[in-house]
């Protein structure tokens, strides 16, 4: 018999933090007795090919879950050809349609995965959001979320209380985004930045929730005490435009460089001289857990969940503090060691938690 199968689903493969993090987990958890297939967007860049490949893991397209009924489909037709143990959609709220194949097809275990929250500033989204929040637990065997506040957003303050949800922090390489003084000095001279520049720096998918808007004008004020910095806005995005001409707008404009999407971004943390996500909501951001093992000064949002700050020099302001003190903050904050708070972060801690919970749950007749 062949070792039992995880389905992992994920949406759109581009180069969000939760295909990072769940790349990251399969490729560093010790595979033997499991098997994993992706299932992934068709149409995705799907910058992670390389890593899945080369770790042996499948991967299968299916139809975008816009098309509700093919992709359910596809789902079940995928379920019931190579039947798995467990189903673990990364989906949140949207994980409903596959959580309900997944339950049609006989899955046994079915894990709902949340890794955001969400903010009313996006109105009908995040009221859709809500409205499916009680469906998609309903499919689910097991809850998951990848912080307290992810898991009280999706399943309540009683149920976290109660020990019923599971929370698997986004973890990642401590060593890949570890500072590096040469990884500093060459992407700086790629862009053509000089040494003694001040550098604050964003990573981020260009959308409502990361607030470019704020991180533009909290620039400007770092100009007027630091008229040598520069700021990069590093990502993609269906904002990526609108924030682009809004920069031009500004005297600040010269003084803003969109490096676009990077294979890697380990190095570009080593460049900045502060990391800023001045968010309007988040679950707990990978960019952020990155960023303090680099060491890189960071500022967040209060709005950003309370345990993202873990390093000395991580702080986090809220979004009615003044520019000026936002700036201030960036300014005089100094790089460190990773705290040993972040110790649980790491991958390979997350990749062998991860599986413990896939081995113990499979049922015996899988096995």
């Amino acid at each position: 018999m062949s070792a039992p199968l995880v389905a992992e689903i994920l949406g759109d493969m581009n180069s969000g933090g939760v295909e990072s993090v769940v790349t990251g987990l399969l490729t560093a958890m010790d595979a033997r007795k499991l098997r994993f297939r992706v299932f992934l967007h068709e149409g995705s860049a799907f910058p992670q090919r390389e890593a899945l490949e080369k770790a042996g893991i499948p991967y299968t397209f299916i139809p975008k879950y816009t098309h509700a009924a093919a992709y359910v489909k596809a789902l079940e037709d995928a379920f019931r050809a190579d039947p798995p143990a467990i189903v673990h959609s990364h989906l949140s709220t949207m994980a409903f349609l596959s959580l309900y194949a997944a339950k049609r097809t006989g899955v046994p275990v079915r894990v709902l995965h949340n890794h955001s929250t969400a903010h009313a500033g996006e109105g009908k989204k995040t009221v859709l959001k809500n409205l499916l929040r009680p469906v998609a637990r309903h499919f689910a065997t097991h809850w998951f979320a990848c912080g307290d506040a992810a898991a009280r957003w999706m399943y309540g303050d009683r149920a976290v209380d109660a020990g019923k949800v599971t929370v698997l922090p986004n973890a990642v390489d401590a060593e890949r985004f570890a500072f590096d003084k040469e990884k500093r000095k060459d992407f700086r001279a790629a862009l053509g930045i000089p040494d003694g520049t001040f550098v604050v720096g964003h990573i981020g998918r260009f959308c409502y929730q990361k607030n470019h808007e704020r991180l533009l004008t909290v620039f400007s004020e770092v100009l007027k005490q630091r008229p040598d910095s520069v700021l990069l806005l590093i990502g993609e995005g269906e904002r990526f435009e609108d924030i682009r001409r809004m920069a031009e707008t500004l005297p600040s404009g010269d003084r803003i460089r969109f490096p676009g999407v990077l294979r890697d971004t380990s190095a570009a943390y080593s460049a900045f001289d502060a990391f800023v996500l001045p968010s309007w909501y988040e679950g707990l951001p990978v960019v952020g857990v990155e960023a303090q093992f680099n060491g890189v000064p960071c500022v967040f949002s209060s709005n950003v969940t309370a345990e993202i700050a873990m390093n000395g020099n991580a702080v986090r302001l809220p979004l009615d503090a003044p520019d000026a003190l936002w700036a201030e903050k960036i300014l005089s904050l100094g790089r460190t060691s990773p705290a040993p708070a972040l110790a649980p972060y790491d991958v390979r801690v997350q990749a062998a938690n991860l599986r413990g919970f896939y081995l113990h749950n499979i049922p015996e007749d899988t096995r």
